[in-house]
């Protein structure tokens, strides 16, 4: 028997078949996974270490996982600088300036005498103002300024060092400040750049494990910071005589802090 489709059936019977293929296409292909659809990228929070973020990369060729180790140790200040000055006021520039002279120089002299190197004074600031009184526009005299800082190496001596130029300066002596410093920090940071090690590591393992993965090697290991700061959990007072300021070197903390990339199977 033969069947005759006139024209316009024929069209719209072919569109039928066509709109059929493309869904059956359709359909196939989302039920076979795509290139990309075997990564992961997972990130989290350390709880072992901080708060820094754990990050893993996963693919069918392998993954990596990103973490962030720190390591810190102390370590006691070794040496102070002393920050220190005398002021003078008189009715001339020429006599306040005078007087602030000799008592800076008499500072000098007794830290010099009390074993502080002459390299390691210097002075840092030097100031002359005019002296008012009652919004008078005329100076009612001057006053003087000079300003020095002494680096103190001992630190059994820097007590009685600084009670020295105190004592000299008399009621001319003004203090700003002092600061410990931690010079000598080489087999510190060797030891917080270890202690960092140790701790990515760890954190790398604990994530790569929780998430069935076998850690691999490292692919880049980048620090980040080297930080250097006081901690206030004290530490036994310098010797101190009767004449003495009492020191407290205290102790200061080097971090160091890393990311490390390992590579995960």
């Amino acid at each position: 028997m033969t069947i005759a489709m006139k024209p316009v059936y024929r069209a719209i019977g072919i569109g039928i078949i066509a709109a059929a293929l493309l869904i059956g296409a359709f359909l196939l292909g989302s039920a076979q996974p795509s290139s990309g659809a075997s990564g992961r990228h997972v990130t989290g929070t350390s709880t072992a270490g901080g708060s820094e973020p754990i990050v893993l990369t996963a693919s069918g060729a392998g993954g990596r996982i990103t973490v962030t180790g720190t390591g810190t140790v102390s370590g006691v200040p070794n040496q102070i600088v002393l920050s220190m000055g005398v002021q003078a006021s008189a009715s001339s520039v020429s006599t306040a300036l005078t007087q602030a002279n000799h008592a800076a120089r008499r500072v000098m002299n007794a830290l010099r005498s009390d074993g502080v190197r002459r390299g390691d004074i210097q002075t840092s600031g030097l100031s002359i103002q005019p002296n008012y009184s009652n919004g008078n526009p005329t100076p009612i005299g001057y006053g003087v300024s000079e300003e020095l800082s002494a680096t103190l190496r001992d630190l059994a001596k820097a007590g009685s060092q600084i009670q020295a130029a105190a004592t000299a300066g008399g009621n001319a002596t003004t203090v700003d400040g002092v600061s410990l410093n931690l010079t000598d920090t080489g087999s510190l940071l060797a030891r917080a750049r270890a202690a960092a090690v140790r701790d990515a590591h760890a954190k790398a393992s604990q994530f790569a494990g929780a998430l069935g993965h076998q850690l691999g090697a490292v692919i880049s290991l980048t620090s980040q910071n080297i930080v250097p700061y006081p901690t206030f959990n004290g530490y036994a007072a310098a010797a101190a005589g009767p004449k003495s300021v009492p020191v407290s070197p205290g102790k200061q903390q080097v971090s160091v802090q890393i990311t490390v990339v390992y590579a995960i199977s």
